[in-house]
């Protein structure tokens, strides 16, 4: 038996952007479904964040997504059982109002919520599921961990030492140690795909901000018989950036032909002469793109008592976690880097109307 595995599709994002929503769309009709159809593929496993606000969702964004993944899911007699990620519960503490049980209703047909860790038996290949841990199920989530009878687990798991974005590791949640017992271990969550050991982060199938650009996105398909993945690329992207240094390119003849209907960003890291990176920028401009970000430098976010030359301009996320790295403080950095990458992550929902 083969399963198509999804997580972190994050319907109505970015504030239900029309873009967010239209890069979704291509994904499902040019990618993922003509890929099941072709392979006679009828199961989807969603490992979580199918919704992105925890607390509302646009009426839009559920309208678009009925009508290029759930009719689909029906039209295509496929099925699909879902975990809840930490972005479909309205509450912090508890997933017992969650959005999937809320808005899923009339595909139960289709679409499988599991609310509780569960094994799941695919044609004698066993899988546990587990949905987010929370205070309320944390006992629960560990006791089946440690006691589950499976050899493969999936859940949407924060686990120490993993990339939460491509070069950003988690330094706090739960410990790999607790899943050395599993042949393998599946999650979504975090959005960069990673492998360490037995446990495996699957990553988006979608850009969402700037630090997916250049980070390939893929979904994946399980074959149950010969306990194999395989990951299909996804190439509708969303982001592209230019790291600019006219020491050793030239500009006037960079080939712009990817940079069409997409976020651009330029990091300036070596700018000698004005006039060809005005020129430059007049060339990306004139194309049909979404917007243009330039980054050059932060001497004005700097303070006293911190280092500068320590500050990368690669992305605000490096900024924002390099800048509390660099200041002298007896708080806990790392503490202070969740509460500031949760703020984060709710602004950027919110930036695009």
């Amino acid at each position: 038996m083969k399963i198509a595995l999804l997580n972190d599709t994050h319907c109505g994002t970015r504030n239900s952007s029309d873009i967010f929503l239209d890069n979704a769309e291509k994904f499902y009709n040019d990618v993922f479904f003509p890929c099941l159809l072709e392979r006679g593929i009828s199961h989807i496993v969603h490992l979580g964040d199918y919704y992105d606000n925890r607390k509302f969702i646009n009426f839009r964004a559920l309208n678009r997504n009925r009508n290029h993944f759930l009719k689909p899911l029906r039209e295509y007699g496929m099925t699909m059982d879902i975990i809840c990620g930490n972005h479909d519960t309205y509450y912090k503490n508890t997933n017992e109002l969650n959005s999937l049980k809320e808005l899923l209703g009339h595909y139960m047909n289709e679409v499988n919520i599991l609310h509780e860790p569960t094994v799941m038996d695919y044609d004698g290949f066993k899988l546990g599921l587990v949905p987010w841990i929370s205070a309320e199920n944390e006992k629960q989530s560990l006791d089946f961990i440690a006691n589950a009878k499976c050899d493969w687990l999936g859940g949407h798991f924060d686990i120490e030492g993993y990339e939460m974005m491509k070069g950003r590791k988690c330094e706090h949640g739960i410990s790999p140690d607790i899943f050395k017992r599993f042949e393998k271990v599946l999650s979504g969550h975090f959005h960069t795909k990673s492998m360490q050991g037995n446990i495996e982060y699957l990553g988006s199938q979608l850009e969402f901000f700037w630090n997916d650009a250049h980070d390939d996105k893929y979904f994946h398909i399980l074959d149950t018989e010969t306990r194999t993945m395989e990951a299909i690329h996804n190439p509708h992207t969303l982001y592209h950036k230019i790291t600019y240094d006219d020491r050793n390119t030239d500009y006037m003849q960079y080939d712009l032909s990817q940079i069409e209907n997409k976020f651009v960003k330029i990091v300036v890291i070596n700018k000698a002469d004005t006039f060809i990176f005005d020129k430059f920028v007049d060339r990306i401009q004139n194309k049909s793109i979404l917007e243009l970000k330039i980054a050059e430098n932060f001497n004005e976010f700097v303070g006293e008592n911190v280092e500068d030359s320590e500050i990368s301009v690669e992305d605000t996320s490096t900024l924002l976690y390099t800048y509390i790295d660099a200041v002298e403080t007896d708080l806990d950095k790392d503490r202070i880097k969740s509460h500031m990458s949760d703020l984060m992550l709710e602004a950027q929902t919110l930036e695009i109307a």
